[in-house]
Parts: structure tokens; C-alpha cells; sequence
């Protein structure tokens, strides 16, 4: 099938993997049903694996069969797969980031960036190439894994440093909405943005990163949700419906740490640009341990032993984040550094 529209320029997608080959087949499938070729494909492997380099040598001799080669770049190199295995495993966002890095070395104008347990939708980049005539940043609908729509929550309370869990899930008759977040579960975003707010942050390692990377963005431009799907979720979760449409999910350990460590590298961006509330913040992290030990109980009842202090050993790590003397954000690529940190 070809193209339904406008042709985007230079569309990097950056893939990032770990240990999950089989759910990584099932994206690499979805790509090659895709009505426009990606310009590149950026499959970063933070597990370093013997299988995945092989399976992604593999799926870059199918794209070659699908789509032919691409631009030639600067190391000579013409093949739209392009693998970046990572010397240890840096959790999404220093996948991300890496993935971004390379891209954007390539010479990327856009980046559809997304984890391995996703499949994309034929006329995905069709869609999303409608949208990039008016938007830098786009974030796209998403079914779930069991095929009906899946609701995220694309308003961030910045105050409180908490996702609005009453945002409207409706879109209206524009078909879009104003956000000031980000998912990397799909997030599409021009290399404009990269060069004014940075790659990804790194350090955050897992959750948030994105979230920040969407805070970040609507400093200079406007991003927007908007109906289209264009994926789908393939992995299945053990989930709390709420009121039908929203839904809790299970989590790790690991996850219920970082959601609260990282609240420390939130509050110093929101520091750089004077959104840091002090008290209402606090707040925010009292509503999300809150939040963390509901989810334990509903959904993750057996961890609770484990999981209540991976929850307070993140609060305490976020206090230290808080008041590091050393932390700095990321830097713009192009143009001004960041503004120094208010209030640290």
C-alpha cells in the first residue's frame, strides 16, 4: 500500500529494547506493514544481546527487500536499520537518549520514538505526518492490548508534579488537544525541539523522563494529543479499571522507586524555569506515594512487603536530588544554554 499523504522528511523512529526479543518481533512485523518507509529505524539494545543484534540484521534485510536503502550519511552507511547496542543498560531513558543522540547525528528531522512492546499502525507515520505541518510535537492515540482505546493522561498539573487524572478524554470536532507532557510510548517530535531543550535526561533512568521531555518542549512550542491511532500495546498487564476507562497497571519495585526518586530531578527542571511550588509540590509527592500504595494493594497486593520501602527509599533519594549542589539540566543542542537553577 502506498503513502496516503504528505511524505515526512527524514523520520528517524527510535526503538529501544531489553530482554524482550519476542515482543520486539512482533514490532519489527508491524514496521514492515507500514505505508511510508521510515527514513531510519534506530533499534538501541540495552541488553547487548547476541539474539537481538541477529534479529535486527535480520529485519534490516526485510526493510531492504520492502523499501529499498535510504540517504546516504555521513560514515557512507545506506542501510535504514541502523543497531546501537549499549555497554549497560541504561533503562528507557538512556535508551532514549542514546537512541535520540544517533538519530539526531544521522541528520533525523523527526523522531517517533517508542518501547518494544508496542506495534505500529500501517498508516501510522501517514498520520502523524498530517499533524507536522502545524506541530513540533505530536503524540498520537494508542489502542491497548486487548484492542479498545487506551487513556492517557496528556495534562500535567505542574504545580503538584502530578498527571490531571480528570483531564477530558474527548477530543472535539479539531480531533486534537493541548498538552504540556510526553510519552515515549509513541511520542513524535521534530529535531527543532532536540536542538532548543536537549536529548533526554538520562539519569532518570525509568519514568518521568518523558513526562519532563514534554514539559520541556511546551516551553517553546505547543504539543498536542490527537485521536488518530497510531499503535497499539501488546503486552498485557495486570490493571485496576477505574470508572471504565481509566486504569491502574501493576508495577514493579524497581518502577515504585523511581517514581518517587525521580521526583527530585522533576522539581530542579521546574526550578530552571520558576514552575517549582514548594508546598503544593509536596503535596503532589504525598498524592503519589499515596497513589503507589493503592496500587499495591489493588493490584500488586503480594510485593507490599517489598514494595512500601522501594516507595520510601525513593522519597528519601529525591530529597538528596533536591538539594545536590552539582545537578544541571541537559542542555539545548542549539542556541542558549539553560537558564540557571532558581531556588536551589
Amino acid at each position: 500500500m502506498e503513502s496516503m499523504g504528505k511524505t515526512l522528511n527524514k523520520a528517524a523512529m527510535v526503538v529501544v529494547t531489553y530482554k524482550r526479543q519476542e515482543l520486539l518481533t512482533g514490532l519489527f512485523d508491524s514496521i514492515l506493514r507500514l505505508t511510508q518507509a521510515p527514513w531510519r529505524i534506530v533499534v538501541v539494545d540495552n541488553e547487548n544481546s547476541a539474539d537481538t543484534r541477529t534479529m535486527v540484521e535480520q529485519f534490516s534485510e526485510r526493510v531492504t527487500g520492502r523499501w529499498g536503502r535510504t540517504i546516504i550519511d555521513g560514515s557512507g552507511n545506506q542501510d535504514r536499520v541502523v543497531y546501537l547496542p549499549q555497554d549497560h543498560n541504561g533503562g528507557g531513558a538512556g535508551g532514549f537518549s542514546a537512541g535520540v543522540r544517533k538519530a539526531y547525528e544521522l541528520g533525523a528531522k523527526w523522531f517517533w520514538v517508542m518501547d518494544d512492546d508496542v506495534a505500529v499502525e500501517p498508516e501510522g507515520l501517514d498520520l502523524l505526518a498530517k499533524w507536522s505541518e502545524r506541530y513540533q510535537v505530536v503524540q498520537g492515540s494508542r489502542l491497548d492490548y486487548d484492542g479498545g482505546p487506551f487513556y492517557w493522561q496528556y495534562h500535567f498539573l505542574t504545580a503538584l508534579g502530578i498527571p490531571d487524572p480528570i483531564a477530558p478524554g474527548e477530543f472535539g470536532p479539531s480531533g486534537c488537544r493541548p498538552m504540556n507532557t510526553m510519552c515515549f510510548e509513541g511520542g513524535f517530535f521534530s529535531r527543532q525541539i532536540v536542538d532548543q531543550i536537549g536529548l533526554p535526561d538520562p539519569r532518570f533512568f525509568i519514568y518521568w523522563d518523558d513526562t519532563i521531555y514534554g514539559y520541556l518542549a511546551s516551553k517553546v512550542t505547543q504539543p498536542v494529543v490527537v485521536s488518530d491511532v497510531v499503535m497499539r500495546r501488546t503486552r498485557n498487564i495486570a490493571n485496576w479499571n477505574i470508572a471504565g476507562v481509566r486504569q491502574l497497571n501493576s508495577t514493579s519495585d524497581m518502577n515504585r522507586y523511581h517514581i518517587m526518586r525521580n521526583r527530585g530531578f522533576m522539581a530542579r527542571y521546574f526550578m530552571v524555569h520558576g514552575d517549582y511550588r514548594p508546598l503544593a509540590f509536596a503535596l503532589g509527592t504525598l498524592a503519589t506515594a499515596l497513589k503507589e500504595i493503592i496500587r499495591l494493594l489493588a493490584v500488586d497486593r503480594s510485593h507490599i512487603m517489598t514494595g512500601i520501602p522501594a516507595i520510601l527509599k525513593g522519597w528519601v533519594d529525591s530529597r538528596q536530588i533536591l538539594h545536590d549542589p552539582d545537578w544541571r539540566p541537559m542542555e539545548p543542542l542549539k542556541g542558549q544554554p539553560a537558564r540557571e537553577i532558581q531556588g536551589a
